[in-house]
């Protein structure tokens, strides 16, 4: 569900475009930018069925075709040697994590607190800490500041393709690293925040390009996908009503066709079982 023109699907896609570190005058494509189509995509079909009106749809649909702007010069090698490493070893890869485990950390000061914590061991192992490599660092721990620096470049941009951008859309984008930015928010901006989590995740875990550059997977499996979305349930990320509209949209096959493109190949049937009985889940 497009609800946004594809010609200017075309222009914001463009904004994910970074300037090369060390070839003057090339760009950095934006990485992977089908992911934030597709789940934009996904986004707007569970917000209109939890009943959101369609001139929202039109803002929503907007932030989340950029959610992943903060990424914007991801270095898929570099960012793929650093967060395996990080992963491999036990360190904690996103902001509210980080926070969980080092709370004396001082807010928005992680990637910093990273180079100093473990900064000597991943040049060891082989990333020299450059400046190139500290940005992708701070591409996942350092989102909300990234997040603000791409938004200040990108913003003319966006006046001038005749797009009201308001605060409520950068929130939204946030929910997922940061979601005590939200404590206070109207209902309606919490529950699409969640159902940008919702259904990013839910991509990404069927993500196989991504999987493979940005998780370190081996394989994709909707079983683990539920499960990680059930646990953010779990911890209040994801409310009952959001998980429950998912669950019905993918029992009835209306994400089939973008989990196929996620994926690369098509569902087994198996895997359309497993989907097509999502429904009957109560939690």
């Amino acid at each position: 569900m497009l609800v946004v023109p594809r010609p200017l699907i075309r222009e914001l896609m463009r904004l994910y475009e970074y300037p090369h570190p060390s070839k003057p005058g090339a760009v950095i494509r934006g990485y992977d930018r089908a992911h934030a189509i597709r789940t934009a995509m996904m986004c707007a079909v569970v917000a209109e069925r939890l009943g959101h009106p369609a001139d929202r749809l039109v803002d929503y649909q907007v932030a989340c075709l950029l959610h992943d702007v903060s990424r914007a010069g991801l270095d898929r090698r570099l960012f793929g040697k650093i967060w395996s490493w990080a992963k491999a070893h036990g360190i904690p890869t996103r902001p509210r994590e980080w926070r969980a485990k080092y709370p004396a950390t001082p807010y928005g000061r992680e990637t910093e607190a990273f180079v100093a914590r473990y900064g000597k061991e991943l040049e060891a192992a082989g990333v020299p800490l450059t400046a190139w490599a500290k940005e992708q660092i701070e591409i996942r721990l350092g989102h909300a500041r990234r997040l603000r620096r791409r938004l200040a470049v990108v913003k003319p941009a966006l006046r001038h393709l005749g797009i009201r951008w308001v605060p409520w859309m950068q929130e939204v984008m946030l929910y997922y690293y940061y979601p005590e930015k939200l404590s206070c928010a109207k209902p309606w901006v919490k529950q699409l925040a969640e159902i940008l989590v919702a259904c990013e995740q839910l991509e990404a875990y069927s993500n196989r390009q991504r999987g493979r550059d940005y998780y370190a997977r081996k394989q994709e499996s909707f079983p683990e996908a539920f499960a990680y979305l059930n646990r953010l349930q779990t911890e209040g990320l994801i409310s009952r009503p959001v998980m429950a509209a998912l669950r019905e949209l993918v029992a009835e096959g209306k994400f089939d066709r973008i989990l196929e493109q996620a994926r690369g190949s098509s569902l087994t049937e198996q895997e359309r079982r497993y989907l097509r009985g999502l429904a009957q889940e109560r939690r």
